[in-house]
């Protein structure tokens, strides 16, 4: 199933606080990703700092390609994920790092030899996720759960994959806001992450 293409409209004011059209068209950052063919991250805005500033600075999608949102940022994309094949279940986990590396992130792989999936990964986010088209299953250390089009999750920095089983690519929307750990939380992450599990 292709997709259609993703049309943003991006609002802005004149020099008179009228409101306007800063820009509409596709959107200038859509990538696959070379470490997982057929997964899109398709990057529609972000910002940073917290209350964010409104003004009519520069799209801030341009540039390299980053999983988590700013500190104290939000990042909001839409992803086009494949169905896992045999191969890749085979023998994506000794790739990861240099998945997870290569969107700025490398410490949120946390694959193991184990691992229920290899894009098992953590960020310390909090994260919206719809799902717009097609099935998925959210993996989690423990469980799993069937997603279909309209189901909302909220990943609240939990270790988890988005697996495919449907044998159809699916496509999720997802809104990262940056977070951080409770200490009672960090301080279990510590001791699970201790324990190798």
């Amino acid at each position: 199933m292709n997709f259609p293409p993703i049309r943003r409209i991006v609002t802005g004011h004149d020099a008179t606080g009228k409101a306007v059209v800063a820009s509409a068209g596709p959107l200038p950052t859509s990538v696959e990703l070379p470490t997982v063919p057929g997964t899109f991250f398709h990057e529609v805005w972000a910002t940073s700092g917290a209350p964010p500033v409104i003004d009519n600075g520069e799209d801030p999608t341009i540039g390299a390609l980053t999983l988590p949102p700013p500190r104290h940022g939000t990042r909001i994309r839409i992803v086009d994920i494949p169905p896992d094949s045999d191969e890749f279940l085979a023998t994506a986990a000794a790739r990861m790092g240099e998945h997870f590396a290569s969107m700025g992130d490398a410490s949120a792989s946390t694959v193991k030899e184990d691992s229920p999936h290899p894009l098992m990964h953590r960020t310390e986010t909090i994260d919206y996720g719809v799902v717009l088209e097609g099935r998925l299953t959210l993996v989690l250390d423990d469980s799993e759960v069937e997603l279909e089009k309209g189901t909302v999750v909220v990943q609240r920095g939990t270790n988890h994959a988005w697996a495919n089983r449907s044998g159809a690519p699916a496509r999720m929307l997802f809104v990262l806001v940056d977070a951080r750990y409770s200490p009672d939380i960090a301080e279990a992450l510590k001791g699970h992450n201790a324990a190798g599990r």
